[in-house]
């Protein structure tokens, strides 16, 4: 409704401050944008899949670290490679219309909800623990996938259609780091106005940390809305910072 400006598929990469003291945002592709403030909402930064080292060379010819389209696996052998949520969840999603599933995890127990857990082991999904995936070998003429995975007792190996690597994520806050911003533990750290320690820069969300901090979505449009208000106070001395509900009209 109020018509924003949307500035898509480029990352933020400068921070400058003008003489007048306005932040000015440098763009990857050169555009600056000049504000009279800036609030950050970068979650926890981007976000890497951690690989698999046995199977680089079979990434999008075997190998993959998401599941865009689960209706690709429809009817194939699957390999899932983790013990967290996503491995699990993967798993159990698509045990439902694959032709096998086989788990592999590297430890007993499982990082995943309990209750996931449980579904997947009396689901009938193959489990393998305390073992790894060690190589994966392919043969394009015959379009088949063997995965080697070693265990503490036995070496396995396992033909397969296709590997799911969930193996979590590696965040990098990436140019954020260079703006001077004041940071513990990879979080933005912030005041009760959601400030950070640079003049005009806010930050709202997983992005930041300060004591007894809760990361929900809840909490996340919660500050923003701190941030925005208090924002808008610095830009305009005369608002109120908070500025009543629509029933207080009359």
């Amino acid at each position: 409704m109020f018509a924003p400006r949307y500035l898509l598929g480029r990352q933020a990469v400068g921070l400058a401050h003008s003489g007048a003291g306005r932040p000015q945002i440098t763009l990857s592709d050169g555009t600056v944008v000049d504000a009279g403030a800036v609030v950050l909402t970068a979650g926890i930064g981007t976000f890497t899949p951690r690989t698999l080292p046995a199977g680089e060379e079979f990434l999008g010819r075997g190998l993959s670290y998401f599941v865009p389209d689960p209706g690709e696996h429809t009817d194939r052998d699957v390999v899932v490679v983790g013990g967290g949520d996503s491995a699990v969840d993967w798993a159990l999603a698509l045990h439902r219309i694959a032709r096998s599933v086989t788990l592999v995890h590297r430890r007993a127990t499982f990082r995943a909800h309990a209750a996931s857990v449980r579904e997947v082991q009396e689901c009938g999904v193959q489990i393998v623990t305390d073992a790894q995936v060690v190589a994966m070998v392919g043969d394009d003429a015959l379009r088949e996938t063997h995965v080697r995975v070693d265990g503490e007792d036995e070496v396995r190996v396992l033909k397969t259609d296709a590997v799911v690597a969930a193996l979590g994520f590696v965040s990098n806050l990436g140019p954020l780091l260079e703006w001077g911003i004041a940071l513990e533990r990879r979080a933005v750290v912030v005041d009760t106005r959601m400030r950070t320690t640079v003049d005009r820069i806010y930050a709202a969300g997983d992005v930041t940390g300060y004591p007894g901090k809760v990361r929900l979505m809840s909490v996340g449009f919660g500050e923003v809305a701190t941030a925005v208000n208090n924002a808008a106070v610095v830009l305009d001395p005369d608002l109120p910072l908070f500025p009543g509900h629509s029933t207080d009209a009359t």
